[in-house]
């Protein structure tokens, strides 16, 4: 029966509210259509549900059969566990089954598999080759349960008296689709925007904790409101300084945003030694050494709590019952809890039972310890869902049956496990009635009797001359690592005792076991300890995989006899410290964490000219200020390690230093001094993407007698930039040509489709270094010609600009900065007539700064009406420079219209055509909007950034693109004919893990990483300052960023 290509469908039975499929019909047409040769599926037979999401007619029609009766399927599909009735023997089944952990209340379930014969495959099991999860809804849950609690929250403020916009917001299967839900949910943002909220309940703050998928999910919802996220250390400021959190009337204006606070362990609980930081591995290993937090320094502030983190029994509570009915008392302003973990009786500790999609809320009066399930009286509100990602049942199995369709075709062809891809055949828990090898644990798990044996080992009671006690942390059974340990201590003739185990219950979560180690003789237990480490520890494994799933930590106890401490260090990898954690670190991570993974062999080799055999990996510590900034780096990224680093801090900053051959700053230009100075000390390479200034070229001596290289100018511009140049020049000089022009275009830009607004362009950084850009003067030469431009006429010389190999795309340059410096630089500034660079953007965009600047949007100066404590709006504040009578103001209507006629009256535009651009412009930004503006704008020119920070940012799913474009005309000696070479970079930013990795990121990071990487294997041999001018750097770099994936374009005509 296994193999015969003949896949059935279950009808979900356990949840009224499960209407999730494992295919869609969509997904079932391709397979039937494709044929059993192309898929190895040859019939899909469906039991019918009146329930289910997509109707029995829809499987019908795509040529599915309908029936009761899967008794001629080979492999049986579910969402949710099957009763167990429902089981046939000798068959594959695929759903969640919640075993692999000997999770006591599923081993019925287990037990009936065995007896049956089953082949079981967990979803929840199939892990990629970055080690996490392919088949997962948590961004569905995360998405559905702070939709939910939205709704919830609109109920629960018009019983205590106010009424707001999320009223209107129905809960999330109120929606025939996620997108329609979020569309409500804009509504309500721009309901919020516009009238704003009741001055009782504001500032109202949300507290999302976690940073996982269920966490993900809930902030794409929480951002389509109007909102700023707040740091926790910042959470105090937004109810004034010495003002009371609790009292009840916090501001006397209509607020017209919400507030969000993101927090994570570290924001929970601090070290209970004053002296020692929060490590985030320490914590997981020895949560007893740390003090709750959450309910003193965050809690206070929150109005609403949105859980998205699993808890385990060992760590503090998030909040206990105690400490929340102490906060009632003091009138904290939390009016309700979304627990998305349905955690009952964990984190939140008064969350005692779960709810139901169709009654999601239950009321807790903290002064009374009561529950009651309504929205009247004192207390808060809280929900605890089991099953939310049912709620968006046919985007949540689109999403699921895309990844599972890629797999149905071999667990429905293979009878031989052992032939299923590697993903597959791990996933599989039970065949031909036995536990397969990686699962054999399961019995032991189930035979250890936690509860009854906590003392086992102070009483001394194992039959083994030496015990010691191991604690071990990770993800050991999503990464089968619990089962590789119980091998290696039996393998070697040890004993084990189980005295502790809580297993983490989501993909996030972590388990953490106690292990009682024995052997009769210490060599043994050595070996085993050695062995231990190894897994804790590992240098390489199969592909690339994250090393936050693939990793244990390992604390030793003491021996029971002889009380030594044993401590085991890794062996010393070569190591490089990245210092930031902005957005050009992830890019510059990956590559150098990738050295070493099979996926760097080819352009390794190809590229450094070493066999990819004696591939060694790198180990890379990335250093923040914050160490949660740090961590999010590195998530999923192997060999990497987060720190929390200030540079100020010189012994540590030394400390760091000194365990690393290679630094790389990704700091201010400022900080890189510092930097260096530590690095020529202590003798260690120095790369960084800035410009080599005044202050770093005077290093060059000190560089050199420590023999260290300070590589800088190491990104895109400059660095790629250089390197493209210095290519095409030293090619034309060593055919003894001479350089007649030399100019050179770069831009950041949005990629066409996310260039939707009327400057076609957006920042994903802040907007003031872009905006003064286009306010220095600039000097280039022209036909031996200096031509200087003033910083106020930079954008009136905008002149368009054509790419003849990239004709799609519609542009303009200005002058950027001083181009004769290159001349200099490139050894080219006394046989090249012109030298040029200039900054691209589209076509428009600077005739619309220009006005802008002209109009008095750019000007730096504080401006008075912007100095008193009652803040304009921003329409008065429009008017103002508009010179609109402010008398008058509440008759004025300030439309587009009435823009575009101010800016014409006033002289700011030759043509009307560029006014109604920039009065486009001005309503895009909501210049004319009646909203406050904020405190911490002083001049015309915070406003402005302020504005495009908010309204030029661009979404999760949108690209950037970098232009980089060099042209060159080459004279040669005794021949009439110049030629023209030209070189061209384009890339395009890119989706990684969900995450969209901007271009600008990656054209920085990469090469700052090559450079790093080049020091670090001596391909650079050159000592002191330097830039990437030399062939013995540009020339392997090239190399490694074509063959990394980065495509640069050239041409000779």
């Amino acid at each position: 029966m296994l193999g015969n290509g003949v896949v059935g469908i279950l009808s979900e039975s356990v949840n009224k509210w499960e209407r999730r499929v494992p295919l869609t019909p969509s997904h079932c047409a391709r397979l039937l259509r494709s044929g059993r040769e192309k898929t190895g599926v040859a019939r899909l037979v469906v039991q019918p549900s009146t329930k289910r999401i997509h109707h029995d007619s829809l499987y019908e029609d795509v040529g599915c059969e309908m029936s009761d009766d899967l008794s001629e399927c080979g492999l049986i599909l579910g969402v949710k566990q099957p009763k167990l009735d429902m089981i046939l023997p000798d068959r594959a089944y695929a759903f969640f089954s919640h075993t692999h952990k000997a999770q006591k209340e599923n081993m019925p379930l287990l037990d009936k598999i065995l007896a049956e014969r089953v082949s079981l495959y967990d979803y929840e099991l199939i892990v990629g080759d970055h080690g996490k999860r392919l088949l997962a809804f948590g961004k569905y849950a995360g998405r559905a349960g702070i939709i939910d609690f939205l709704h919830g929250l609109g109920l629960r403020y018009l019983s205590l008296g106010y009424s707001t916009p999320f009223l209107s917001l129905g809960a999330s299967y109120m929606y025939p689709s996620l997108a329609a839900a979020k569309a409500a949910v804009i509504s309500v943002g721009e309901e919020i925007a516009s009238q704003g909220l009741p001055s009782g309940i504001c500032p109202l703050v949300f507290v999302l904790t976690g940073s996982g998928n269920v966490s993900q999910g809930a902030q794409e919802i929480f951002k389509l409101l109007p909102h700023t996220f707040v740091e926790p250390s910042r959470l105090p400021e937004l109810f004034g300084k010495g003002m009371n959190p609790n009292s009840p009337a916090r501001t006397s204006k209509r607020v017209f945003q919400v507030y969000g606070c993101v927090v994570t362990s570290r924001d929970m609980v601090e070290h209970k030694d004053p002296s020692k930081i929060f490590d985030k591995a320490d914590y997981y290993a020895h949560p007893e050494h740390y003090n709750p937090i959450f309910h003193g320094k965050i809690a206070p502030y929150a109005s609403a709590i949105v859980n998205c983190m699993y808890w385990e029994k060992r760590f503090p509570r998030l909040l206990t019952t105690q400490q929340l009915q102490d906060l009632t008392r003091k009138g904290c302003p939390l009016v309700g809890i979304s627990d998305i973990t349905c955690d009952i009786g964990g984190s939140i500790e008064f969350v005692k039972e779960t709810t139901s999609i169709d009654l999601p809320f239950f009321r807790y009066d903290p002064l009374t310890d009561s529950y009651h399930h309504d929205m009247e009286g004192n207390g808060i509100i809280c929900s605890a869902v089991e099953i939310l990602p049912t709620e968006f049942a046919k985007e949540a199995s689109q999403h699921f049956g895309d990844i599972l369709s890629q797999f149905v075709g071999s667990l429905a062809s293979i009878a031989d496990i052992t032939k299923l891809p590697v993903h597959l055949n791990r996933a599989c828990i039970a065949h031909g009635g036995v536990l397969t090898s990686l699962y054999e644990y399961i019995p032991r798990m189930r035979n250890s009797d936690t509860e009854d044996i906590s003392d086992t080992l102070t009483n001394g009671q194992s039959n083994k001359k030496y015990t010691v006690l191991v604690s071990l942390s990770g993800h050991l059974f999503d990464q089968f690592l619990i089962n590789e340990a119980l091998d290696i201590i039996e393998a070697a003739g040890g004993s084990f005792h189980l005295v502790k185990c809580q297993v983490g219950q989501s993909t996030s979560a972590k388990s953490y076991s106690e292990l009682e180690v024995g052997a009769d003789n210490r060599e043994v237990l050595d070996q085993i300890i050695d062995s231990l480490t190894s897994i804790a520890n590992p240098r390489e494994s199969h592909g690339i995989v994250s090393r936050e799933m693939n990793k244990i930590s390992l604390k030793v106890g003491k021996l029971q006899e002889t009380g030594v401490q044993a401590e085991f260090d890794p062996k010393r990898r070569k190591s490089i410290l990245i210092l930031g954690a902005g957005r050009v670190c992830q890019p510059a991570v990956e590559l150098l964490a990738s050295v070493g993974s099979s996926s760097s062999c080819q352009w390794y080799k190809t590229c450094l000219d070493t066999d990819s055999d004696e591939q060694s990996d790198v180990h890379v510590i990335v250093a923040s200020l914050y160490l949660n900034d740090a961590e999010e780096i590195i998530q999923g990224i192997p060999n990497a390690t987060a720190v929390e680093l200030d540079v100020s801090d010189h012994g540590s900053l030394c400390e760091y230093i000194s365990q690393v051959e290679v630094v790389v700053s990704l700091l201010p230009a400022s900080c890189h001094v510092v930097v260096a100075d530590v690095c020529i000390e202590l003798k260690k390479h120095l790369v960084t993407a800035s410009y080599v200034d005044n202050s770093m070229s005077m290093l060059d001596e000190k560089a050199k007698n420590a023999g260290i290289t300070i590589l800088g100018e190491m990104g895109l511009d400059p660095g790629i930039d250089h390197m493209m140049a210095m290519k095409m020049i030293d090619q034309a000089h060593a055919r003894k040509g001479k350089i007649k022009s030399f100019t050179s275009y770069c831009g950041g830009l949005p990629s066409p489709a996310a260039a939707n607004n009327p400057l076609a362009y957006k920042f994903s950084w802040n907007p003031a270094g872009a905006i003064r850009v286009g306010r220095n003067p600039a000097t280039y030469k022209s036909q031996n010609e200096i031509v200087h431009v003033n910083g106020d006429d930079l954008y009136d010389s905008a002149v368009r600009f054509r790419i003849p190999e990239l004709p799609a795309f519609a542009l303009e340059c200005f002058p950027n900065r001083n181009s004769l410096t290159y001349g200099d630089v490139y050894g080219i500034g006394n046989e090249a007539s012109t030298i040029f660079r200039g900054t691209l953007r589209y076509e428009g965009f600077s005739e619309i700064m220009a006005t802008l600047a002209r109009i008095g949007l750019f000007d730096a100066e504080a401006h008075p009406l912007l100095e008193h404590e009652n803040r304009p709006t921003f329409r008065t504040f429009l008017c103002k420079l508009l010179k609109v009578d402010t008398e008058a103001m509440d008759e004025v209507v300030i439309g587009e219209k009435e823009i575009t006629e101010r800016i014409v009256k006033l002289g700011h535009c030759k043509e009307r055509g560029a006014a109604v651009k920039a009065a486009k412009t001005i309503m895009f930004l909501g210049l004319h909007e009646q909203r406050e503006i904020p405190v911490s704008c002083h001049s015309a020119f915070d406003v402005t950034c302020h504005r495009m920070e908010e309204r030029l940012a661009y979404s999760s799913t949108e690209q950037d693109m970098v232009l980089l474009h060099h042209e060159v005309e080459v004279e040669f000696p005794g021949s009439q004919q110049t030629e023209h070479h030209t070189a061209t970079l384009l890339e395009f930013g890119k989706a990684n893990n969900g995450k969209m990795i901007s271009a600008m990121a990656l054209t920085v990071g990469v090469p700052v990483a090559i450079g790093a990487l080049l020091l670090l294997v001596n391909k650079i041999t050159t000592r002191g300052v330097l830039r990437p001018l030399q062939p013995g750097v540009y020339v392997p770099a090239l190399d490694i960023l074509q063959a990394y994936g980065i495509k640069l374009m050239e041409r000779t005509l």
